[in-house]
């Protein structure tokens, strides 16, 4: 008697238009019993597309609410670690630059200071740390680009001059790669080249190499 009602609540269902999704959501059936009971009710392709609309408006709704909430953790996580972290000491932040360029400068010149990314962010960073911790004024640093040959040159040095706030007489000229720029952006690059920026300075090379030996010679 029970099969016989949910059959007969599954018909009613179909008959208001509900795919076999929904009836079998709502009465907890399977598909394959369905399908042998419905198999003579089938929707009109009206309805099979406004089915479908919805399924993906509901999809779209679903990802937008999930990125909200994971956008709000991430955001509780950020405000929890702003308050933990800052306000920052000057021996933290040399600290911090000092780790930066054991990771991402050159090493192999001794004399001066530089460090390559396709990160803004860390060429920014590079450029405070210089200037605000160790006294280097911004109109001593210069620039060149690594771009590819099928980039807008003046449009990405353009972007990087913008970005870090340096004008483009401290640009030397940029080294053109002649490969083509698709398969670092196809790897998830943020697409604007990479970026060097360097210091000619001996003597603040020297203080940084060997600050570098105290810490390594210590871990």
């Amino acid at each position: 008697m029970s099969r016989l009602k949910d059959r007969e609540k599954a018909l009613i269902l179909r008959k208001k238009g509900m795919s076999y999704g929904q009836i079998k959501e709502k009465l907890k059936l399977s598909k394959g019993t369905l399908s042998v009971w419905l198999k003579d009710y089938p929707l009109s392709k009206e309805r099979i597309r406004e089915l479908r609309d919805c399924s993906e408006q509901r999809i779209e709704r679903f990802r937008e609410t999930m990125k909200k909430k994971r956008e709000k953790i991430l955001n509780d996580i950020y405000q929890q670690q702003r308050e933990n972290l800052l306000p920052l000491k000057e021996r933290e932040l040399f600290m911090i630059g000092l780790g930066l360029y054991w990771g991402e400068g050159t090493k192999h010149k001794q004399d001066g200071l530089s460090v390559s990314n396709t990160d803004p962010a860390v060429i920014k960073f590079f450029i405070y740390w210089l200037n605000k911790v160790l006294g280097v004024p911004k109109n001593k640093m210069k620039v060149i680009l690594h771009l590819y040959s099928d980039m807008n040159i003046k449009k990405e040095t353009y972007f990087w001059s913008e970005t870090l706030k340096i004008p483009l007489t401290q640009f030397n000229k940029p080294y053109i790669k002649k490969n083509s720029s698709e398969r670092i952006n196809h790897k998830g690059s943020f697409g604007h080249g990479t970026c060097n920026l360097r210091i000619n300075d001996v003597s603040l090379a020297q203080r940084i190499f060997m600050s570098l030996r105290v810490v390594s010679g210590n871990v």
